[in-house]
């Protein structure tokens, strides 16, 4: 079974088409030893409390879908899809939790707790945190209007987190073109598949900190977009936790919309602008922004490879019993 897709969300007349190329498409989950069908004997009743959960949380606050999302791009991209960045600081290591590219900014811990706890109750030490994660993230898209897929199951979830390593790994909002695909491309991630991923930013928030020096002092930005932002976002400082959208147009949708932005230079972040800046992936942002069925079905088989990074060969792993510590 392919991509499925949400209702009203704009993509279903590209669903049978989406759906071969996810059958035929490799994945370096499947190398990983993943399955979508790990948990069918062990905890059957998985996918349906993750949904359960995540819809409760989304219904209650969309943008909560976007950070569950973002939960999950930011644990796979340090040291692989192992829920690291859920573990609470110790005495004996430093998470990441509180990482420059997380603090104040990766929320929904608590979500994964609600859905750790009924997964417990159902099937005690067998779904891992990690997995829980990767079947939110899905359900926060596809929540949201976006596509969905079948996700790779079978994780294991680290026994440490590293907050040096966090900091190393994630792109910031100030990162170039080339950063980002020469970030992506140490993923083993394409610069197309960056790019498809980059469009999750279709949802979403983020801090006045994190665009004050683009609004202020770039050029390559829509006048009436930034003036906009400059009403809450004052240059002489202060409001830097005032939130504003990366798509001001359907900010709760997972749609295309974040590359039309694009297109208008009306990205809200340096970063975001920076694939549609008279480089390498200006082509394929017109494509997406012009696509919405290319865009959904490119960025769920980036979020299946995405999801086959695992930790490195001798990473002790586990089930955690709780996803905030070992056990």
């Amino acid at each position: 079974m392919g991509f499925l897709f949400a209702r009203s969300s704009g993509y279903s007349f590209v669903a049978l088409a989406l759906l071969a190329c996810v059958l035929l498409a490799p994945c370096q989950a499947a190398k990983a030893g993943l399955s979508i069908k790990f948990y069918a004997k062990t905890c059957p009743g998985v996918d349906t409390i993750v949904r359960s959960v995540v819809a409760q949380a989304v219904a209650k606050e969309p943008r909560m879908g976007a950070s569950i999302i973002r939960l999950f791009f930011h644990d796979c991209f340090v040291n692989g899809c192992d829920a690291s960045i859920l573990l609470d600081d110790t005495l004996t290591f430093t998470g990441e939790k509180n990482a420059g590219a997380n603090i104040n900014s990766v929320r929904g811990y608590e979500v994964i707790d609600a859905i750790k706890s009924q997964v417990e109750a159902a099937c005690k030490g067998v779904v891992s945190c990690a997995d829980i994660v990767a079947l939110a993230s899905r359900d926060a898209v596809n929540l949201l209007g976006g596509p969905t897929w079948n996700v790779q199951l079978g994780r294991k979830d680290s026994r440490t987190a590293s907050g040096t390593a966090a900091n190393a790994n994630l792109p910031g909002p100030a990162s170039s073109g080339a950063s980002l695909v020469a970030a992506f491309a140490g993923k083993g991630l394409s610069a197309r598949e960056m790019t498809a991923l980059s469009g999750a930013h279709t949802v979403g928030r983020a801090r006045c900190l994190m665009f004050r020096g683009r609004i202020y002092g770039e050029a390559n930005i829509n006048a009436t977009f930034a003036a906009a932002l400059r009403q809450t976002c004052p240059q002489s400082g202060g409001g830097d936790g005032n939130l504003a959208p990366f798509d001001d147009q359907t900010p709760d949708a997972f749609d295309n919309a974040y590359f039309k932005n694009l297109v208008a230079q009306r990205g809200l972040l340096h970063s975001d602008q920076e694939l549609f800046n008279g480089g390498s992936q200006d082509a394929l942002v017109r494509k997406y922004a012009g696509n919405a069925g290319m865009f959904a079905g490119d960025f769920a088989k980036a979020m299946v490879k995405m999801g086959g990074l695992m930790p490195a060969a001798g990473t002790p792993t586990e089930v955690r019993l709780n996803c905030r510590k070992v056990n």
